[in-house]
């Protein structure tokens, strides 16, 4: 029954996170690379907060080799079978990372409550040194990622992990000053528990980013209702119908639509307003529009009934 088809601009093959590969590089060698050494640092002082913050800067360097991955994935061309190509792998990265950081934070309070019960010796000397290095490490992952991670599901996710990495190292070294000039050991797992706390809500965010785009729901910055209106403002169009706006991953949108029209004449002139419509208002450069018939519409709804 469809009269017209108009696909405006195809899926780019480039992805958000493929444009900040070598900043994921690199923040990714700097965790790695640090991350033995605050296991080293842990193991040696018994700071439950130094473990914690290396058990994060692990869950940091899986999360970053993730989105590398996502991201080598995200750059291979659709094929019949996966006609979008594989740029979801970015979405699937995030909810990874999501659910690993969730997981990670009920170990800690785990081990938190075990060390309220039997508080062990710390060297609180090292443990500080370690922490100084590890905030300079994860600031300037930080930098390298903060970028990124505005364009980014992907990156956003490495983001927030890096970053509860950094508010970890903080976190050691006020516990590490605490225990140094009163020697409260206790200030080891309560910092280690209230890094995990400031962890959730952020993480629990990036959660459901990721599932509303696994979801299909319309992205946040689409108004679905005004949308519509616009459709239905263009001269000619009497109805829309099977209006959908989903994301295919981050900085990828896409909508498809039904549009009835009184005169099918004017069906060409019909798409182009349409297209532009969506492309300057909305910002949708891929857009998938059919023109139906109104008298045909009609038609085809009586004998439904």
């Amino acid at each position: 029954m469809g009269a017209g088809h108009s696909h405006a601009v195809a899926v780019p093959p480039g992805t958000a996170a493929g444009r900040h590969k070598s900043r994921l590089v690199g923040a990714l060698a700097l965790t790695t690379t640090f991350m033995v050494v605050e296991v080293i640092g842990g193991l040696w002082t018994g700071s439950l907060a130094l473990l914690a913050d290396a058990a994060h800067m692990l869950t940091d360097a899986g999360g970053l080799a993730l989105a590398l991955i996502a991201v080598r994935f995200a750059e291979r061309p659709a094929t019949p079978q996966k006609t979008y190509g594989f740029a979801r792998m970015e979405v699937l990265s995030a909810l990874t990372n999501a659910v690993v950081l969730l997981l990670l934070t009920v170990y800690i309070f785990y081990e938190a409550y075990q060390r309220f019960l039997n508080p062990p010796e710390i060297l609180a000397g090292p443990m500080l040194a370690v922490a100084v290095v590890g905030l300079v490490v994860n600031l300037i992952s930080m930098r390298l990622l903060s970028a990124g991670s505005s364009e980014s599901l992907n990156v956003k996710g490495a983001y927030f992990e890096v970053l509860s990495d950094m508010l970890g190292s903080l976190g050691v070294i006020v516990a590490a000053g605490v225990i140094m000039l009163t020697g409260w050991t206790l200030a080891d797992p309560i910092i280690g528990a209230g890094i995990g706390l400031f962890i959730i809500p952020r993480t629990w965010i990036l959660l459901k980013q990721a599932i509303h785009i696994l979801m299909e729901g319309t992205p946040p910055q689409v108004n679905i209702a005004l949308l519509e209106r616009k459709l239905l403002d263009i001269s000619g169009v009497t109805a829309v119908h099977d209006l959908h706006v989903w994301t295919i991953t981050s900085g990828i949108d896409a909508m498809s639509c039904h549009l009835v029209v009184a005169d099918m004449a004017q069906a060409r002139m019909t798409l182009i307003s349409a297209n532009e419509a969506m492309k300057t208002g909305f910002g949708l450069t891929h857009a998938t529009i059919q023109i139906e018939d109104q008298n045909l519409r009609e038609a085809e709804c009586e004998l439904r009934l």
